[in-house]
């Protein structure tokens, strides 16, 4: 597995789909675009920015469940790619025992941004979707993310659905 980070979530116009970035924490430069539908989108943008509520939604109130019952989000994992649909892993630590559930990478994300949780992706997700952002340094100088995200939307932009 490699320990990715966050970039954020925005919205791709004409199509106006969300789309979740994903990119490799070590610096090599690949970005896993992950399209997820709205209400995730802003239940992440939500986590990010640490925006509660007065009464708790979903991914809040999963959270609030973990905590009550002394369960530990220990990582969320972006696992499997299969037939143009992400799969995610959430492993958890319950009574002294680990776990692991299945579920959408977008619910997955959304419960690690509100538990400060590391993000993994497997490898064959990243050498199947993972896309390289031109101009990278390779040797990690990571760039500004705001350039980062400009030259995401450009790389999209440019693509076409075959592509992936």
């Amino acid at each position: 597995m490699i320990e990715m980070e966050l970039l954020g979530v925005q919205v791709e116009l004409p199509s106006n789909s969300p789309l979740l970035l994903l990119r490799e924490a070590d610096g090599l430069g690949r970005v896993l675009p992950v399209v997820i539908d709205t209400p995730e989108a802003h239940a992440i943008h939500r986590g990010i920015e640490g925006i509660r509520l007065a009464r708790p939604l979903t991914h809040d109130l999963i959270v609030n469940l973990l905590d009550e019952l002394e369960a530990t989000v220990i990582s969320v994992q972006v696992t499997e790619l299969r037939e143009r649909t992400f799969f995610a892993e959430i492993e958890l630590e319950v009574a002294g025992q680990k776990q692991t559930i299945s579920a959408r990478p977008s619910d997955a994300i959304a419960i690690a941004v509100r538990t400060e949780t590391a993000i993994y992706a497997s490898e064959e997700v990243l050498a199947e979707a993972g896309q390289m952002i031109e101009g990278h340094d390779a040797e990690g100088d990571d760039g500004d993310p705001d350039e980062l995200l400009d030259e995401f939307k450009q790389f999209l932009d440019d693509v076409n659905p075959d592509d992936f």
